[in-house]
């Protein structure tokens, strides 16, 4: 099967053909994004995205918004970026915090944290690229709750990668927030399928 790298039109279901599938495919999704999600620390969860979590991202959007075609063009626009491209891993970071006062407190101190995202594979780092569309620290030197980063692998990193049981590392690299974590074997085995053959 030919690793899907871009959501076009045609993939986009109406909104009562996606009404029919809805249920299917959300219950579909959970148990996908059990695999594709990898806590980092106390309060940074990494969702990687691919295809499939993107194109179910577009049809809850439009199925929310009702913005019809004009809205979707914005949609596919601004999500295709974070499907993985073959030789890529994409994330979804969430910094996570349920005190209002705490989180503003430690996103405030997470400037730049976009800059120290790292993944440790076969003893080689790799550091993560962030996604350029906005700024995710702000002029004060506040973080974003939510960052978009892309790990972008050669092909023998994609090739230590795909081994069964292979050591990967994924960290937070910042004065304020270090801390790792080793990617458990059904997530990386999940994530082995996000690059082209």
């Amino acid at each position: 099967m030919t690793l899907k790298t871009e959501i076009t039109r045609d993939d986009i279901l109406e909104p009562e053909e996606y009404s029919a599938v809805r249920a299917e495919r959300r219950a579909a999704m959970v148990e996908q994004k059990k695999l594709r999600r990898l806590h980092v620390g106390p309060h940074a969860t990494f969702y990687f995205e691919n295809w499939d979590t993107m194109w179910y991202q577009i049809q809850e959007m439009l199925r929310i918004e009702k913005g019809g075609e004009a809205q979707l063009a914005d949609e596919l626009e601004a999500y295709n970026p974070l499907v993985p491209k073959g030789d890529e891993l994409v994330a979804t970071l969430m910094i996570e915090i349920d005190d209002p006062d705490m989180r503003a407190a430690v996103l405030g101190g997470l400037g730049g944290v976009e800059n120290t995202m790292t993944m440790e594979i076969g003893g080689e780092t790799i550091t993560g690229v962030p996604e350029a569309d906005v700024e995710r620290t702000n002029e004060d030197g506040k973080a974003s709750s939510i960052q978009f980063v892309h790990f972008r692998l050669n092909p023998e990193q994609i090739a230590e990668f795909r081994k069964p049981d292979a050591r990967v590392i994924v960290a937070i690299n910042h004065a304020n927030y270090g801390h790792m974590t080793v990617m458990p074997e059904v997530i990386r085995a999940a994530l082995a399928g996000d690059f082209a053959a």
